[in-house]
């Protein structure tokens, strides 16, 4: 059973969960000012949370000309038909989802972005915060340790392999999206499973654990995300 822990983020303006155990990675390192990253003691395995301005409508519909597996109305902006709220809601999550690529990176949809209701924020009128989660992978060519956006502690596993090792690395990201629109904010939440470690010990069970952990972290978040003060976000 995985225990989870209350925390407070960005000076204590926002509350969430993280695991129990999970290491502020800004005891170790600096990171950038817009995130909050914990890192797993015992695997590879770390949850970042972002905020990021609000994707615009035209951005967000962008990601929609690529993502043709997207599980919801595929309206394409050139053809005139209005989108729904929710159609760019979801698009915004995919946006975000692809901004994480590198050159030469290959994202996959493993879970749709699904409309979830966040337990501490109003679920209708016009304070509403419209959210959702999802699940996708992300297959890497070899780079050196510590390169791209993601922090992950070492060469990833292999789909193919060479005399130097794999030549791609491949983790999954449990995601939530919250938009704050209200303050022209997207709250985003990526837990990061890499495979390496598991694949490489032939684990396969171990990696369905971290993966049920990422989850669970996910839907914790989802009943306690919340916004302690407002004036994080300024004025907007």
């Amino acid at each position: 059973m995985n225990a989870f822990d209350q925390k407070d983020f960005f000076g204590s303006a926002i509350g969430g969960t993280v695991p129990r155990g999970w290491i502020d990675a800004s005891t170790l390192r600096e990171v950038p000012d817009h995130q909050e990253i914990f890192l797993s003691p015992t695997t590879l395995s770390n949850m970042i949370i972002e905020l990021n301005e609000q994707v615009t409508t035209e951005d967000a519909l962008s990601a929609l000309g690529s993502t043709a597996t997207l599980d919801t109305p595929a309206t394409d902006p050139r053809s005139g038909v209005p989108a729904t709220t929710e159609t760019v809601d979801k698009a915004a999550a995919l946006y975000h989802l692809r901004d994480l690529c590198d050159d030469g990176d290959a994202m996959q949809i493993i879970n749709a972005p699904r409309p979830v209701t966040l337990g501490r924020f109003p679920s209708n009128g016009s304070s509403a915060v419209p959210a959702y989660a999802g699940v996708v992978s992300y297959t890497s060519p070899r780079r050196q340790s510590g390169a791209g956006r993601i922090p992950v502690h070492g060469e990833g596993a292999a789909a193919g392999s060479s005399a130097m090792g794999p030549l791609t690395s491949k983790f999954t990201c449990h995601f939530l999206l919250a938009r704050l629109k209200e303050k022209a904010t997207d709250v985003l939440v990526f837990v990061n499973v890499p495979h390496e470690e598991f694949d490489k010990t032939g684990d396969p069970r171990g990696l369905s654990r971290e993966e049920d952990l990422a989850s669970g972290l996910v839907n914790k978040m989802i009943e306690t995300l919340e916004v302690k003060d407002w004036s994080l976000f300024g004025s907007a």
